[in-house]
């Protein structure tokens, strides 16, 4: 049976929204993709999972842009992005590939059983040093008012949020009780 739907429950989402709006996306040319893909000893013909070895269907932030609900300064660029499975990418999340990926964590190489976890994570360090990423002191960037602004709008967005699961809360209630009543009948 399905659980009952949290407006808040949301709240994580609507954070991850507020930051990653503000993160730009800076399109790789050709050549930086192949470059990139060659270090990981890679092409468009072995685009594999940089952390396990299965067919690569997205592509991993390495370094998160988001830690405890803040942007990390990091931004989406080809220095900062790998070739990741699905399942790899959510496993991962915002930790930090290395320990993650000989962690115990659900679907991590190591719970996977990924015997060549020591020669990825090579690849991956190598993968780091050809070209370090992009940081941003967005504050500073943007200034102290359109960054306060920023993040009063999502306290605001929030604070709705909070209203609005309290009401929804009522509504359910009176609902259900309505079912009750009409079930006796």
């Amino acid at each position: 049976m399905p659980t009952p739907m949290k407006i808040m429950g949301r709240s994580s989402s609507i954070t991850n929204a507020f930051i990653n709006s503000i993160i730009p996306v800076i399109q790789p040319t050709e050549s930086q993709v192949k470059e990139a893909l060659s270090i990981l000893d890679m092409d468009n013909k072995s685009f594999q999972c940089s952390y396990c070895g299965s067919q690569a269907s997205e592509w991993d932030h390495l370094r998160p842009l988001v830690v405890n609900k803040l942007p990390t300064g990091y931004v989406s660029e080809i220095q900062n992005l790998i070739p990741s499975c699905g399942k790899c990418n959510q496993s991962k999340g915002n930790k930090e590939w290395r320990l993650w990926m000989n962690s115990d964590a659900k679907l991590s190489p190591k719970t996977k059983g990924i015997k060549d976890i020591d020669k990825r994570i090579r690849k991956i360090e190598k993968f780091e040093e050809w070209c370090k990423p992009t940081m941003v002191d967005f504050e500073s960037l943007v200034g102290a008012n359109a960054w306060r602004e920023h993040w009063e709008n999502h306290e605001k967005v929030l604070g709705v949020m909070k209203e609005s699961q309290k009401l929804a809360s009522d509504i359910n209630i009176k609902v259900a009780k309505f079912y009750k009543e009409k079930e006796k009948i």
